[in-house]
């Protein structure tokens, strides 16, 4: 480490030489990136997550975790019951956490297309 932080380099020469100051300043540089890069985004993606989960409402098309689409048919404080395809008969509870999108219903498109036929 001697060799990096020499008095000629510039770095320890702008802080008089003083090794000690140079490896603060290198450490807390280090703790910034760490920030910037890993614990910054993580917060963001939970934040979404949290507003994903507030909105999610009866009605919604989602996707699961899984890889199933489906619709919302019921829901409590951590569970929903979604219904998956055209068969009324496929309604699985899950936990809330297990739905990554929502979507809400657009009743323009299905307006549309029932005019076209």
């Amino acid at each position: 480490m001697g060799l990096f932080l020499t008095e000629s380099s510039g770095l320890a020469g702008l802080f008089g030489g003083n090794q000690t100051m140079v490896i603060i300043v290198y450490v807390l540089f280090l703790i910034a990136i760490m920030y910037f890069l890993m614990i910054r985004p993580q917060k963001k993606e939970e934040q979404k997550k949290k507003e994903l989960m507030a909105g999610l409402a009866i009605g919604d098309s989602v996707l699961t975790a899984s890889g199933f689409y489906g619709i919302i048919i019921d829901m409590t404080a951590d569970t929903v019951i979604v219904e998956f395809g055209n068969n009324k008969n496929c309604r699985i509870p899950m936990q809330k956490q297990a739905i990554i999108r929502s979507e809400k219903p657009s009743f323009k498109s299905e307006a549309s297309a029932t005019d076209k036929k």
